[in-house]
């Protein structure tokens, strides 16, 4: 799973038995080489379904990370890009590693994803791969930032896969995991909030209609169907009304 340029099974303990802050903080330096950075593929097929959605002018990437995202929105947003991210650690990274030359600019803001502080001040915010980090209860402040921070007609996108059957190893890998950060949690502070199965499609979709979004579901075709039809990741495109 990891390169040897990634971090050690020490560093990764020391990661997880600190808070989110702290543990990305000293995670950041190696995030890359990790299978935690969002795959280029996922970036890719997210982009070019935003140019069709398109045109946007200002652009916001949620929890941005090192920066994956907004190097996916530079080509589809032709004035300006944020990331914004509560790590120091992880927007240093960033801005080593997402090229700040040409248009559109590139902007960093340190900030906690419950309280943007942003309003009206874009026309697409993204997130990849960071809700796993905010419990349910937290979801609708995290999804009334992002409402508040587009204009009117703004587009909220993110990538959501199908849930796993039964038979799949990897549906009994999550659960797993789950289970683990529940006892660790449970019994040591600070706490590590980061769950794979709390973000279902129909929760989500209802907190995004009532923080003011109408929320429609792209099939991301290049990552194939299930067997009963329906497609193992979509895009979901809420709009701020």
């Amino acid at each position: 799973m990891f390169t040897t340029e990634g971090p050690t099974f020490r560093e990764l303990t020391v990661q997880a038995l600190s808070s989110i802050e702290r543990g990305y903080d000293l995670l950041a330096p190696k995030f890359d080489h990790t299978p935690f950075r969002t795959p280029e593929r996922f970036l890719d097929a997210t982009g070019e379904m935003l140019e069709a959605l398109g045109p946007f002018d200002a652009g916001l990437d949620v929890c941005c990370g090192t920066g994956a995202g907004v190097g996916m929105l530079k080509p589809v947003c032709r004035k300006r890009v944020v990331g914004v991210d509560f790590s120091a650690g992880m927007l240093e990274a960033a801005r080593e590693s997402v090229p700040a030359e040409g248009a559109p600019a590139v902007d960093w803001v340190r900030a906690d994803a419950r309280e943007l502080p942003f309003e009206g001040d874009f026309d697409l915010a993204v997130s990849f791969g960071a809700f796993g980090h905010f419990l349910p209860s937290e979801r609708p402040a995290v999804f009334a930032g992002v409402h508040r921070a587009l204009r009117p007609g703004g587009v909220f996108a993110f990538p959501i896969g199908a849930p796993q059957p039964l038979s799949s190893p990897l549906y009994w890998a999550m659960l797993g995991f789950d289970s683990v950060m529940r006892v660790r949690n449970a019994l040591w502070r600070p706490s590590f909030v980061m769950y794979y199965r709390t973000f279902p499609l129909r929760g989500v979709s209802e907190d995004l209609e009532r923080a003011g979004f109408a929320v429609r579901l792209l099939p991301m075709e290049e990552f194939g169907r299930r067997e009963d039809g329906s497609p193992n990741w979509r895009l979901v495109v809420a709009e701020r009304l």
